[in-house]
């Protein structure tokens, strides 16, 4: 299986991320991680009308929890160290923001959006990650990273004009939908951001296992929400949620974790330019949805303008 390999490495303390050229299972990790999480986004619509924002992000959560904790915590019996005293802030903050605030944000904005709409709006993430990684890990903040970022905005802006009743007599493109996947891609943004300094000492399935932990105990008050959605749900939008809980959860985390660990924040969150259109493509071949004209041409100008932020001055 694809990911077995970056998981494994993950056992060891990863290397610091250098300049150079990426590993194989660097670049395996990405591959795995931008076709899964890409796979979530048609997930999470599938079985939403089954679950809540808040309990579908528990459960989901949960299967993860278990699912990599069978694989780290034989690791910290035999004697890895933990975090200790501030060491647990940024993995707290990335637990609550990511893991919790981002997947209940966009658990909600996708009973309003299709999963392309919202996986291209989702793509403002990497011009936030990419100004972030500048000013905070100074990783370079060059003048075509303003022009690209404005230039995306303005394909938010056409995706946002989709949402009104002129568009249609079903728009794709929900005002409501639209903010809570910004609000989603801050979290992300941020996350990522506090992340990389951890990776420099947490091995990436601990980093993404403590983080799983922090997000699901936030979303706790949704237990009995979830208990009840289950028993009502189909078992077929049951085995969707297990689902998310391994693959986009527990295995593409960890592999986004691990090839953090290799490579410059700002620099793997433009891999992320894939999953839009990848999730169009399975969110076509399996729902038969395609967002509207006003999506596809905003997220056209989206991805112009996270391409400009790439341009050497």
């Amino acid at each position: 299986m694809a990911s077995t390999s970056p998981v494994d490495s993950a056992h060891s303390a990863p290397p610091p991320a250098g300049h150079g050229r990426v590993s194989k299972p660097g670049i395996a990790a990405v591959l795995v991680t931008v076709v899964l999480w890409a796979s979530a986004f048609v997930g999470i619509r599938a079985i939403g009308p089954n679950f809540s924002p808040g309990s579908l992000t528990l459960g989901r959560l949960a299967v993860a929890a278990v699912v990599l904790g069978a694989l780290v915590l034989p690791q910290l019996r035999k004697g890895k160290a933990l975090p200790h005293g501030r060491e647990w802030w940024p993995i707290l903050g990335y637990g609550v923001m990511w893991f919790g605030g981002y997947n209940v944000a966009l658990n909600a904005a996708e009973h309003l959006l299709d999963a392309g709409t919202a996986a291209l709006l989702i793509n403002v993430n990497p011009i936030l990650v990419a100004i972030m990684a500048g000013l905070v890990l100074r990783e370079g903040f060059p003048r075509w990273l303003i022009i690209g970022s404005l230039v995306a905005f303005g394909g938010v802006a056409l995706i946002a004009l989709g949402s009104g009743p002129s568009s249609g007599e079903r728009s794709t493109a929900d005002v409501a939908g639209v903010l809570l996947c910004l609000l989603a891609a801050v979290l992300a943004a941020v996350s990522v951001i506090i992340q990389k300094p951890v990776l420099r000492k947490v091995p990436a399935a601990q980093a993404t296992w403590f983080g799983i932990m922090v997000g699901a105990i936030c979303c706790l008050p949704f237990a009995g929400q979830l208990v009840s959605e289950v028993q009502a749900a189909p078992a077929s939008a049951t085995w969707g949620l297990v689902y998310l809980g391994v693959f986009p959860t527990a295995i593409a985390f960890t592999t986004w974790a691990y090839a953090l660990s290799l490579i410059e924040a700002g620099k793997l969150a433009a891999t992320t330019y894939l999953v839009p259109g990848t999730t169009i493509l399975i969110s076509w071949l399996l729902l038969s949805e395609v967002p509207s004209v006003w999506g596809l041409a905003g997220g056209a100008v989206c991805l112009v303008g996270v391409g400009l932020t790439r341009r050497r001055a």
